[in-house]
């Protein structure tokens, strides 16, 4: 196994994880008022694409060497 290969599935598995927690997490807060919260909401919602874009580079659909 090569090390890109490590690292990718790596990455695969703990952004599976991150990214169910963030959504779990903001399924709970989604009603939830203040700016405080919207804040907290928008940063959740960026996690969980971040997630999304890091599960899409581990299986090589968008660019990663």
């Amino acid at each position: 196994m090569t090390a890109a290969l490590i690292e990718k599935s790596i990455a695969f598995v703990f952004a599976i994880v991150v990214g169910a927690t963030t959504t779990i997490q903001l399924k709970n807060d989604w009603n939830s008022k203040g700016l405080d919260n919207v804040v907290t909401k928008m940063l959740l919602g960026l996690m969980a694409f971040g997630c999304i874009l890091v599960i899409l580079a581990a299986l090589n659909v968008i660019g990663a060497g």
